[in-house]
């Protein structure tokens, strides 16, 4: 997710609120962080612990998420091709 974002170990801290040594310990010295920290980096990057942990397909979504997706089912083929197109210009 760092990666996708373009985000450096520092940048993760910072946005985290987390020192930079702990997350520096995290990446390089095999550190597991607390069930406390890693739902503060979660939340950083938007995501619940659940969606963090998840495999394949199946994630938690947050009520954000939910209300998007619910109202997308209404959409027409054309309105989601649009709403697809603006969302990969944001990217």
């Amino acid at each position: 997710m760092m990666d996708e974002r373009g985000w450096s170990e520092y940048r993760l801290a910072k946005e985290c609120g987390v020192s930079q040594s702990t997350i520096s310990n995290i990446f390089n010295r095999n550190y597991q962080p607390s069930l406390a920290s890693l739902e503060i980096i979660c939340k950083s990057f938007g995501i619940t612990l659940s969606q963090f942990f998840a495999e394949g397909c199946m994630v938690e979504l947050d009520e954000e998420q939910y209300e998007f997706f619910k109202r997308w089912k209404f959409l027409s083929p054309e309105q989601k091709q649009l709403v697809s197109e603006l969302i990969r210009q944001f990217k």
